[in-house]
């Protein structure tokens, strides 16, 4: 069948249904539709599996001026309004507000609103996308200064090359230290406490996903991109020649960290609603608590970890890259 028949023929109501595409022809159909909208429009695509990937694909060749809003998340069709931003409407994203003031983050933690992995959209669709009242939510970022006084570390003014060595030896650290203490305790808690508390199985399964996918991840930033990070900042210092990467771009890499910090923090969230917060009930013994308040600093720590590479060194690499081939 003729590529613009198919392309008619899997468009209707403004939504595409990719799963009538060929995959080889996915990407370049969304793609094709994107391009053909005016700012402001918009167009929904419908899948049978979650399209995440696609949304760093389009970022990484679009750049940022698209919205990406959920319309149905599964379990057997996803549904995704992809809309074009009106270039007027480049307004401060989440990521660049806690970047610019720490003391941002405060505030976001109380409305709920995600500024690591969702900090690539802008306040006003953060708000749309949880029900917020936008107004409110600026009111408290204008008193944020006003916050009790502390001296938060100065991680935007930070060199990539010191930036990066502080995210292994704090962040990376703390996960290889704690996480295999906080896997150790999942099990033996829900061994004894499981039979009266369900969720118990659940929350240790997804305490190995996050085991298993963080304990590769801080492996591959350290190996692979990290040092090529390191290598962009001394060759634009005129230091050393760069080295051509095999995986292409630094965006690459970083698209596929950048998942893997969605995943973990989805698993994370799941834990924390499986456990009502980290509500302890009243026979819980002194492993079941410790297990939940190691849960909850480690969530804690990832919010800090995740934002200082999804908001400030992976969107500063990626324009120094691009300075410099």
């Amino acid at each position: 069948m003729h590529y613009n028949n198919l392309k008619m023929q899997v468009a209707t109501d403004d939504i595409l249904n990719v799963t009538l595409l060929e995959p080889r022809q996915k990407h370049p159909t969304i793609f094709d539709r994107f391009d053909q909208l005016e700012p402001g429009e918009s167009f929904a695509i419908l899948n049978d599996h979650d399209p995440k990937p696609l949304y760093y694909h389009l970022l990484q060749e679009r750049g940022n001026i698209f919205t990406w809003e959920y319309l149905d998340q599964g379990p057997e069709w996803w549904k995704v309004k992809i809309s074009k931003r009106i270039p007027d409407d480049q307004m401060e994203t989440l990521g660049q507000f806690v970047a610019k003031d720490i003391r941002n983050a405060q505030i976001f933690k109380k409305f709920g609103i995600d500024f690591c992995c969702g900090g690539k959209l802008t306040l006003e669709e953060a708000c749309r996308e949880k029900g917020l009242n936008i107004s409110e939510v600026e009111r408290e970022l204008q008193q944020a200064d006003k916050l009790p006084a502390y001296r938060p570390l100065p991680y935007n003014d930070w060199s990539l090359s010191f930036l990066a060595d502080y995210i292994i030896n704090t962040h990376h650290r703390y996960v290889v230290k704690n996480l295999p203490e906080i896997r150790n305790y999942a099990e033996k808690v829900m061994n004894v406490h499981g039979s009266r508390h369900p969720e118990l199985g659940p929350i240790r399964h997804l305490v190995e996903e996050v085991y298993n996918e963080l304990m590769t991840h801080t492996v591959k930033e350290e190996k692979v991109l990290f040092p090529y990070i390191k290598e962009l900042e001394t060759t634009a210092a005129g230091q050393q020649p760069m080295h051509a990467a095999h995986f292409g771009t630094v965006q690459n890499p970083i698209n596929m960290m950048e998942m893997e910090h969605e995943s973990v923090s989805q698993a994370l969230a799941k834990i924390r609603n499986l456990s009502n917060n980290y509500s302890l009930p009243e026979d819980a013994c002194a492993s079941y608590s410790l297990l939940y308040r190691m849960l909850d600093e480690f969530e804690e720590d990832l919010i800090l970890h995740i934002h200082l590479e999804n908001n400030i060194l992976f969107p500063k690499a990626v324009e120094l890259e691009k300075k410099i081939l």
